[in-house]
């Protein structure tokens, strides 16, 4: 999978777990050195990095001898350089979104055409509800490679007859999520010979199906005895076909609860500092975000003096719409927007996991004061459109300073801080150690060095420091929640 959030090492896991560090440098010398030994002398040049981390992952897969692997694509899909598997078991695309536009086209479609080249002749592939035109490029996409594909039915359908399904993800997205893991396990387990026949489904015997007798045969009870989807060839102009959902088991019902992503609508509660963490960084993703952290927040417990300030902390990478992600976060009411690039620290020496070479400090803190600038311009097209902000004081039909509060947004002082200020700090470290002012015990208090110059910090501390709840969403890239998690959670470091 990718991105690593704090440890590259993330990327490779075996049962779970990360690889060990021994392993990785073991594998990563005898790869690199291969490679390095075996490139063309004319051509000489070795894989970039996700490409020799691909490389990477499946010679330790084959290596270790895993029962089964599962392969995240990098970006898009048909020119990735996971997608050289001529054979996988099953195929899986998720909810799409707009994202990696200079690489993949900016409409639906043209993404949708991209995520379908990883469909393969015989093979069948799953996909949730996706908007009518790009379901019907992946329905070409499919027809092309002679691939049957299927819509999941809703997580509402395996829920028909029993308990509400838990899933460990926060997040109303992660249900059409979990429909289309159980799609790719139920699959995977038919062709275990779980009690399930996989001709039915289509497709025709596995002559490359694993010796039996591993990997969760003992739990496939049921898995066999619903009407199975007909052939493919309702593919041949027609609708897509909706698979049927079926009886899950204990295991797949534990499985979804135990569900555990870091980055991914985590919640970090330290008192009364409570963090928000999202990787978020398309509008469908920020979306879904702002939906998701509304209702955590609200469902927390209401400081009884009120005095709850809420902290954006945002930063986006490449080429995306950041303008229109911090639109999208605007209706949250944040009394403060903090930007900040992904490095943890000024100095990145030694902190290499954590470090993008392709981008300096000077162009990531550009960017953030680009994105101060929209943020401070959203709120102020937002006032008098919203009636939870005050209307301003107007000369002239300009907005008037209120230089004792050294804002930003300009507008009346108020009992809660409405003004949100927008500030921007070098690095994450000295933004964090603004917003927890001390009061989360893994971050230290910030320095008299590490202030923020502008007056809104110093009022701004104040109210941090005092109020009964903080509430802080940290979103817009994963390698900023990366980042943010190294320093809240310095054990996932080691």
């Amino acid at each position: 999978s990718s991105p690593h959030l704090v440890q590259v090492r993330e990327r490779i896991r075996i049962n779970g777990q990360p690889i060990s560090k021994d392993l990785f440098n073991k594998y990563f010398w005898l790869v690199y050195n291969r490679l390095e030994e075996t490139k063309d002398p004319a051509h000489a040049s070795m894989p970039a990095y996700f490409r020799f981390l691909t490389i990477m992952a499946f010679h330790v897969f084959l290596q270790e001898k895993v029962d089964l692997a599962v392969v995240e694509v990098g970006i898009g899909g048909t020119y990735d350089c996971t997608n050289i598997i001529r054979a996988p078991v099953v195929c899986g695309v998720s909810s799409l979104g707009i994202d990696h536009t200079s690489i993949l086209g900016d409409t639906m479609e043209q993404i949708a055409w991209q995520k379908g080249g990883i469909f393969k002749p015989g093979v069948p592939a799953f996909t949730v509800a996706q908007p009518e035109r790009p379901l019907e490029v992946l329905r070409e996409r499919a027809q092309e490679r002679k691939c049957p594909l299927y819509l999941c039915p809703e997580l509402d359908d395996f829920e028909e007859g029993c308990q509400a399904l838990e899933l460990g993800l926060a997040g109303a997205h992660q249900r059409s999520n979990a429909a289309l893991a159980l799609q790719l396990a139920r699959t995977w387990l038919q062709r275990r010979g779980c009690q399930g026949k996989a001709e039915g489904w289509g497709w025709g015997p596995d002559p490359r199906r694993a010796p039996e007798g591993s990997l969760g045969c003992l739990s496939c009870p049921g898995l066999g005895e619903l009407k199975e989807v007909p052939p493919s060839t309702e593919l041949l102009g027609g609708p897509v076909p909706v698979a049927p959902a079926f009886q899950l088991t204990d295991a797949m019902i534990q499985g979804l609860r135990d569900t555990e992503w870091l980055g991914r609508t985590q919640v970090l509660s330290r008192g009364p500092v409570t963090w928000y963490l999202d990787g978020a960084h398309t509008t469908s993703s920020i979306q879904a975000c702002v939906r998701w952290f509304r209702q955590a927040a609200l469902s927390q417990d209401k400081p009884h003096d009120g005095s709850e300030v809420r902290v954006l902390l945002f930063n986006a990478t490449g080429d995306r719409d950041t303008a229109a992600l911090l639109k999208l976060l605007v209706p949250c009411h944040f009394d403060y927007a903090v930007f900040c690039p992904n490095f943890t620290e000024v100095s990145v020496a030694n902190n290499a996991d954590q470090q993008n070479f392709n981008v300096t400090l000077e162009n990531a803190l550009t960017r953030c004061l680009e994105n101060q600038r929209t943020w401070t311009r959203l709120l102020e097209e937002k006032v008098g459109q919203d009636p939870w902000l005050p209307a301003p004081l107007r000369v002239g039909g300009l907005l008037q300073p209120a230089p004792a509060r050294g804002s930003l947004l300009l507008v009346p002082p108020a009992p809660r801080p409405l003004n949100s200020p927008a500030l921007v700090f070098p690095c994450l470290a000295q933004a964090l150690r603004w917003v927890a002012q001390g009061r989360d015990p893994q971050l230290a208090a910030p320095t008299a060095s590490g202030a923020h110059p502008h007056p809104a910090a110093s009022s701004g501390a104040v109210l941090l420091r005092e109020a009964a709840a903080v509430r802080v969403l940290v979103t817009g890239s994963l390698h900023l929640v990366g980042g943010a998690l190294r320093l809240l959670e310095p054990a996932l470091s080691q």
